[in-house]
């Protein structure tokens, strides 16, 4: 195959150049730290709006898998990422689970972690729901976390994406309002939904017209 016949790939996106999203990326300098466990079938999947969020912030980690080995998952959640130790306090952005019994119920939030010492750490499924849902019975561990459930949201603009549920966010739009909330500051995370909705009109450029 030729040079000119291959696809020139984004080495900071991983999408074809053609198609690169980096111009959507929007540094933010945030105080709660974040954890994508990305499902690997979200990793390819060009809908997908984890990765844009991830280099928009730089406090964040990527990790892809679905049933996790327990030393690697017990590093992901509670190692400290600076350079002195500190307390990680690992909270996981999901739903209430209480009807499913095959989940165990989480333990109740730690105590606020308000010092240098101690730090958030917001843990996000990358998922579709079901996939998601895989992921959580089969790492025992996850559902050992505190949970952070968002209630009262926006309507989603994640147009380009059935949802499972009508109120349901992409991870993008549910990390960003998760992460208002526990620093309570909105105006922070305003110009990342912004770049969000670029990217949705993006993606939605690319789609064919709709033949009458």
């Amino acid at each position: 195959m030729s040079v000119s016949a291959k696809r020139l790939m984004c080495d900071q996106c991983r999408r074809a150049q053609s198609a690169c999203i980096c111009h959507w990326i929007r540094p933010v300098e945030h105080q709660v730290e974040v954890l994508f466990l990305q499902h690997p079938l979200e990793v390819n999947n060009a809908k997908n709006s984890a990765r844009l969020l991830h280099l928009s912030l730089p406090h964040s980690r990527m990790t892809v898998g679905e049933k996790f080995d327990a030393d690697e998952l017990q590093h992901l959640l509670y190692d400290s990422s600076n350079e002195r130790t500190c307390t990680v306090h690992p909270v996981l952005l999901y739903p209430d689970t209480s009807a499913d019994h095959k989940v165990s119920l989480p333990p109740p939030w730690p105590e606020a972690a308000d010092s240098s010492d101690h730090v958030y750490r917001l843990v996000v499924l990358d998922a579709t729901w079901r996939k998601s849902r895989k992921m959580l019975y089969l790492n025992p561990m996850l559902q050992q976390l505190p949970r952070l459930p968002l209630a009262d949201m926006p309507a989603s603009h994640y147009a380009i994406r059935k949802a499972h549920k009508p109120d349901q966010l992409s991870s993008f739009e549910a990390t960003c309002h998760a992460l208002m909330q526990l620093e309570n500051d909105a105006d922070k995370y305003l110009p990342l939904l912004t770049a969000f909705d670029g990217f949705v009109a993006q993606q939605q450029a690319y789609r064919p017209e709709t033949q009458v």
